[in-house]
């Protein structure tokens, strides 16, 4: 965590302050109560404000580190024989405003996902602002039952968003949060259109990565058959690698790659 600190870099108070100022003008309220969270997040400084504003401020720090991840990512994808298809940001606003308008678009689809509000530049910081889920818990601290339980729902989920023609580009246990009984889909990242359709292989690449620890590879190869394809999956086993030598994802590549070769015969 440390180290995520370091990468991330830290915002000055008098720009917090700044931010705060500006969105209480906004929102037309005296004071603001300001949480921050130790959130496990690279690209931002994540904080709550009134316990129903989720903000995120982003710094060039962080579009550099967001540079830096993209290039990183597609050297992956060009490793599982596709051309790279992450984008990256010029500026922390272009972040903010990519987040806010990809949460619009799957929102539209019928996907939960936090209510966007805007996105906003103070200075040289990008501001994103979104509805907070009180009492979320991310997937992976749900009890094993209860993931089984969403499996099917979360490869739904990455069906209708495949199905408009777009790709979520970030999917891991981190990203998905169950809130009052239902699958919430956030942090979509920034990915081509001409690379679109090897994205939705590298989701469902993902998707298998993120449920294989939490409830094994048979049970996540069942719910992936409830809206994929076994083609579609065979498609998404040359990324299993690539998705496997991140540092945000730990799972059995190899029984993951068996369970797939036994379904697919």
């Amino acid at each position: 965590m440390e180290l995520r600190r370091l990468v991330r870099g830290r915002v000055d108070w008098p720009d917090i302050e700044r931010v705060v100022r500006e969105l209480a003008d906004r929102y037309d309220r005296e004071t603001m109560r300001v949480r921050f969270l130790d959130a496990d997040n690279w690209l931002s400084t994540p904080m709550v404000i009134d316990d129903d504003l989720f903000v995120k401020v982003i710094t060039r720090q962080n579009t550099l580190v967001h540079t830096l991840f993209t290039t990183g990512r597609n050297l992956g994808a060009l490793s599982a024989g596709t051309e790279g298809f992450f984008e990256r940001h010029e500026t922390p606003f272009e972040m903010a405003r990519h987040e806010l308008e990809a949460t619009e678009r799957v929102r539209e689809l019928g996907v939960n996902a936090p209510e966007p509000i805007e996105a906003l530049e103070v200075g040289d910081l990008g501001v994103l602002v979104l509805e907070y889920l009180p009492e979320f818990r991310t997937l992976d601290e749900l009890p094993r039952e209860d993931v089984a339980a969403f499996a099917p729902t979360l490869f739904a989920t990455l069906r209708t968003v495949h199905d408009a023609g777009l790709a979520h580009g970030d999917l891991r246990a981190e990203n998905v949060l169950v809130c009052d009984g239902d699958l919430y889909v956030i942090d979509a990242t920034n990915v081509s259109e001409d690379g679109r359709a090897s994205a939705r292989s590298y989701d469902l690449a993902s998707a298998l990565a993120a449920l294989e620890p939490l409830v094994g590879a048979g049970v996540t190869i069942e719910a992936a058959l409830a809206s994929y394809s076994a083609d579609e999956l065979v498609a998404a086993r040359r990324f299993l690698d690539f998705v496997a030598i991140r540092p945000d994802h730990e799972f059995d590549a190899a029984g993951l790659k068996g369970e797939l070769e036994k379904r697919a015969t």
